[in-house]
């Protein structure tokens, strides 16, 4: 999790860092899930994304126009709440001011009025775009959200997944009433977020981010819409990348640890950067270090962009090297190519004309072995993970299944000890692995947890996966066979409260049961399981290759179902039970035990095949 906002640089300290997780309400456990994600027009598709608090943009505006109103949004008001209350303090906060940009007063255009809270306004002829979406216009203000604008700068490169955040009925020129709107995945979902253009300002600076140039405006309203999805401009203090880009993509993520770098990792960044994939880095570092700036100009706890990854010839052989840009707009590495670095004279000039530029823009040049030296993690996000595959397809395709389930105490919640005979309740998926002569990752599996936004201080969840191999037919495996299990099991997770677990696989040919779970036994959350399977393009049906199995013992297992039981399963770690919890076991525990079946079945969301193929990046 990372955080930087440059009011706050100091001088290098020891302190360390400690990762600050995102929490999980516990939702209700027979709550049905299922969706049609395969109809193109269904809600929650781009095509359809859902209108997030039930506003309808469209509706809104035309009302506004109607009468000639500028838009201000009750949900997101210009007021401390929006802010959160632990961002600022108290004076801060009493100083805090709302300001829209002023519109241009033309014959017959909309008179904008302002009342006496938010009267300022910040420029006379204010644009979205001002030639271009750049990475470049992006400039972080006084939040410590560098893990967003570090996915914002790398969403500008790709700019097939731009127009699915940035819709484009809207500006400050034609039909302007104040409203704007953007578009993320959230939790298997498109939804689209409205808002109103007042921004927050202290002591006359942005307090989100700033566009470079004045008149400009879409990072900082993209910047507003993504604070309102999470619930405040508070939680968008500290994050992690990986969440922004998977939110900013609805793609897949996958991580490179970088104390241990995979031995392809410049490889996989350059097809990364062939396939169109989003990309970025952080350096060790959290919350309670701040803004620490090293020696090398580099900044501990922050998170970059990777805007490229090439070889060039130097000496007498090649050197890797991979770009990197500070969502600051400044500051930037010092080491060897860097800016002005001696490294660069010695490279033949048709190269250094294409690749160097010696401006302080934040965007800076470093070896791939510096890059895993300095870095601690770098992110790689696409649709599907094609850049695995290197270029390579020799007729196959990633194929993707995806579910929506839970966990649900004393139901399907069965923790993470594969010893412990409550773990079989967890929900099982197979995969069938049939392809002996692909020799390179064939398989990722991702697992994210339905993500609290408005709960920073719920309890931390840890989740993760496990994969066992097995022989016999794809039938809920008993608690006997985890219990007596006595080969490899492959296990990722538990270890740190993120909201998104994936990891990527080679798997030799054969039968495998994905097992999503909690650390403990009895935690419940919603959760969205992905699987990326990459197979020979014969157009089989995957049904055959990936399949969810019905928890056929779970209503009839050896538990204790009295009334006490019943009772201290929908208490919350205690005796005590509210009014919500009550109105959960009355209403729902004593259901037909049909519904219960129907419920606890993992619904197969969709079955989705693409073709991968790379294409040249487009240069910025």
């Amino acid at each position: 999790m990372v955080n930087c906002s440059h009011q706050e640089l100091r001088a290098a300290g020891p302190e360390d860092a400690q990762d600050r997780g995102m929490m999980m309400p516990a939702p209700s456990p027979y709550q049905k899930l299922e969706r049609d994600w395969q109809t193109k027009g269904r809600i929650g598709s781009l095509q359809s994304p859902q209108k997030f608090n039930n506003q309808d943009f469209t509706l809104l505006r035309e009302y506004c126009l109607s009468r000639g109103l500028l838009f201000e949004d009750d949900t997101f008001p210009a007021h401390v709440s929006s802010i959160g209350p632990n961002l600022l303090s108290a004076d801060k906060l009493s100083h805090l001011q709302w300001k829209r940009p002023m519109i241009s007063m033309r014959s017959g255009s909309l008179q904008a009025y302002f009342c006496f809270s938010y009267r300022w306004m910040i420029e006379k002829n204010p644009h979205l775009i001002v030639d271009g979406v750049s990475r470049f216009d992006i400039v972080q203000g006084e939040i410590g959200d560098c893990w967003v604008l570090a996915a914002l700068g790398s969403l500008t490169l790709q700019r097939q997944f731009l127009e699915n955040v940035m819709p484009k009925d809207q500006g400050f020129k034609e039909n302007y009433a104040g409203i704007f709107h953007f578009r993320f995945w959230h939790f298997g979902d498109w939804v689209d977020v409205v808002i109103d253009d007042r921004l927050p300002f202290l002591n006359e600076r942005y307090l989100s981010v700033q566009p470079r140039s004045r008149n400009e405006f879409w990072p900082s309203l993209l910047e507003k819409a993504y604070a309102k999805l999470r619930g405040s401009y508070q939680n968008l203090h500290w994050g992690y990348i990986s969440d922004a880009l998977v939110d900013l993509t609805g793609g897949v993520q996958v991580q490179f640890l970088l104390q241990k770098p995979p031995p392809d990792l410049q490889e996989i960044a350059k097809a990364a950067a062939r396939s169109q994939c989003l990309m970025g880095c952080t350096i060790p570092g959290g919350q309670s270090v701040g803004n620490v700036e090293l020696k090398n100009g580099l900044i501990k706890g922050h998170a970059y962009t990777v805007t490229g990854a090439t070889e060039i010839p130097y000496k007498n052989g090649w050197e890797d090297i991979i770009r990197v840009w500070n969502p600051w707009g400044h500051g930037e590495w010092r080491g060897p190519w860097s800016d002005g670095s001696p490294q660069w004279d010695r490279v033949p000039a048709e190269y250094k004309k294409d690749l160097y530029e010696d401006k302080d823009d934040g965007e800076f040049w470093i070896s791939r072995q510096a890059f895993t030296e300095q870095f601690s993690l770098l992110c790689i996000c696409n649709n599907t993970p094609s850049f695995l595959d290197f270029g390579d397809q020799r007729g196959t395709r990633w194929s993707l299944a995806m579910y929506v389930n839970q966990w649900a105490r004393g139901l399907t919640a069965g923790g993470s000890n594969y010893h412990n005979g409550a773990f079989s309740r967890n929900p099982q998926y197979f995969i069938q692995v049939e392809e002996p002569d692909l020799k390179k990752y064939n398989v990722v599996v991702s697992l994210m947890r339905k993500p609290a936004n408005n709960m920073p201080d719920a309890q931390k969840l840890f989740t993760g996966f496990l994969i066992f191999r097995f022989q016999g037919l794809k039938d809920r495996l008993p608690v006997a066979f985890f219990s007596q299990y006595k080969s490899k099991v492959l296990k990722y997770g538990f270890n740190v409260s993120t909201r998104d677990v994936t990891n990527y696989f080679f798997l030799s040919p054969g039968t495998y049961v994905v097992v999503p779970a909690t650390s403990e036994e009895g935690q419940e959350a919603e959760f969205l399981l992905r699987i990326f399977l990459r197979i020979q393009d014969n157009h089989e049906d995957l049904k055959s290759r990936l399949s969810p199995v019905i928890p056929k013992d779970i209503p009839n297992q050896s538990q204790d179902n009295s009334s006490e039981n019943i009772f201290l399963r929908y208490a919350k770690q205690g005796s005590d039970i509210n009014a919500s919890q009550l109105q959960r076991l009355l209403n729902e525990v004593f259901l037909e035990a049909q519904m219960l079946l129907d419920v606890m079945q993992p619904k197969c969301l969709s079955y989705k095949n693409y073709q991968c193929g790379f294409q040249q990046a487009k240069q910025h």
